[in-house]
């Protein structure tokens, strides 16, 4: 059992950093960067 979960901790790790560098080459870090930015300028209540 033990050694399932050691397998499947890593599976997930090296799947998030495989969905993060397809996220970096999609260009979504600009997408996300200006949502931020977007909804803290609302919550100041200038935008």
């Amino acid at each position: 059992m033990n050694g399932i979960k050691r397998y499947l901790n890593k599976f997930i790790l090296i799947l998030g950093i495989g969905f993060m560098i397809y996220g970096l080459y999609r260009g979504e870090v600009q997408t996300v960067f200006q949502k931020a930015i977007n909804i803290c300028l609302e919550c100041i209540g200038i935008g």
